[in-house]
């Protein structure tokens, strides 16, 4: 019996050196496709070095995975398909065969079996955020979007450091709420610079279109004792998935209270690694001209955003400059965030201060800081507040304080 035995335990011992030398030399292989796929985009040569790792070990799944997204990549959704049914059949909860299969018909624009496939990976992974992150995609394609919303609001408070979920979750609010009102009041209070506080309401009436969404606002304020309308419209047209405009004018017949005419454009540019960046032009008169440059970066990182802004107005041969940092911190959806804006100078985006470029003291020097909170419920209402604080030099070496308080509610429909 023992020299049985021994032989028995013998060939165990061969068989396992070679199963792991077949592993060792599928594992060099894989290596080679990705790098044959990722880095030098050549498909055909992936596929090869897959099946020939496949051949020493078919069971393998993580290679049969990646033969089917290349694949996939490839054109060639019948043998894709083939590659994820045969790891499902015998793993029949692996979550990464149930993402490949689910993507390809999305990508095939078969969205109910895109739908009906991600469904039966979420019974074994229901807590999956990339799962739930390709559901909410389908059913925005579908145009479900109430379920949509649902789906990718789920995702956004377990993991709000998700940018592709915040951006997805804005899309969706937009395909599902053609129509936007919104109405805002700022008090603004002067210690030293003006007696009287200015008070500034505005509401607005936002649609999505095709080209992307368009605004008009109506501004009322009273300021300096005097009332006053303004009168504007923004769009930001849609012009790629990397790049979006800002188009914007304004009007109002009250100079002193609003800039007689203002007007901006801007080019925003999203890029890898969850940068935007920003350039454009503001255009204020006052019965004089004046233009401001702008340029902006972005980035998003885990749960917060950064953005870095800064104004140049050249006038008389000089350069006035202002810079703002914010910050947001979200925690929950979209328009679920705290934020946080230091600057230094007057903004031509800034309702509130923006008529002080049109007084000779707007060279003088300024810093502020503001504190916001904007909160999303029941889906569709916003809830605005802003709270700020600036410190502005309106004459040589006089200092004084402003405060700001701003309220605002959204509603989507």
């Amino acid at each position: 019996m023992k020299p049985k035995f021994y032989s028995l335990l013998l060939l165990a011992l061969v068989l396992s050196k070679f199963s792991k030398a077949q592993q060792g030399s599928a594992d060099e292989l894989f290596t080679q496709a990705r790098t044959a796929a990722f880095e030098s985009k050549d498909y055909p040569k992936a596929i090869a070095l897959s099946k020939k790792a496949l051949a020493e070990s078919p069971d393998y799944a993580d290679i049969r995975i990646f033969l089917g997204r290349v694949y996939t990549w490839s054109k060639q959704p019948d043998s894709a398909r083939q590659a994820f049914a045969l790891v499902l059949a015998k793993q029949p909860d692996n979550k990464d065969a149930h993402l490949a299969n689910s993507t390809l018909e999305f990508w095939e624009d078969n969205n109910e079996k895109a739908l009906l496939n991600v469904n039966k990976g979420l019974t074994f992974h229901p807590t999956d955020d990339e799962l739930l992150l390709l559901k909410a995609k389908i059913l925005n394609s579908l145009k479900k979007w109430t379920e949509a919303n649902a789906t990718i609001e789920e995702v956004l408070k377990r993991s709000p450091n998700l940018t592709e979920a915040r951006t997805l979750a804005a899309r969706v609010r937009e395909n599902s709420s053609k129509n936007k009102i919104g109405l805002n009041y700022d008090f603004v209070y002067f210690d030293k610079q003006f007696d009287d506080p200015w008070h500034i309401v505005s509401i607005d009436y936002s649609r999505q279109t095709k080209l992307g969404s368009v605004t008009g606002r109506v501004n009322y304020a009273n300021r300096f004792n005097r009332n006053g309308l303004q009168f504007e419209v923004d769009a930001y047209p849609r012009i790629s998935d990397t790049f979006q405009a800002y188009i914007s004018g304004g009007y109002s017949s009250e100079v002193g209270v609003f800039p007689h005419y203002r007007a901006g454009f801007s080019l925003y540019a999203n890029l890898p690694a969850s940068f935007e960046v920003e350039a454009g032009f503001r255009y204020l008169t006052f019965g004089e001209s004046t233009w401001s440059y702008t340029a902006s970066v972005g980035k998003y990182y885990k749960s917060f955003w950064f953005n870095f802004r800064t104004f140049l107005t050249p006038s008389n041969d000089q350069v006035s400059q202002s810079f703002a940092l914010t910050t947001r911190y979200y925690f929950g959806g979209a328009d679920d965030y705290f934020s946080l804006r230091l600057g230094t100078g007057l903004s031509p985006d800034d309702p509130q201060n923006n008529v002080l470029i049109g007084n000779t003291a707007y060279k003088l020097r300024s810093n502020n800081i503001t504190l916001g909170y904007r909160k999303a419920f029941k889906s569709l209402n916003i809830l605005i507040v802003n709270l700020g604080l600036e410190n502005q030099e309106y004459r040589p070496d006089t200092k004084g304080n402003q405060l700001d308080l701003g309220i605002g509610y959204i509603r989507r429909f």
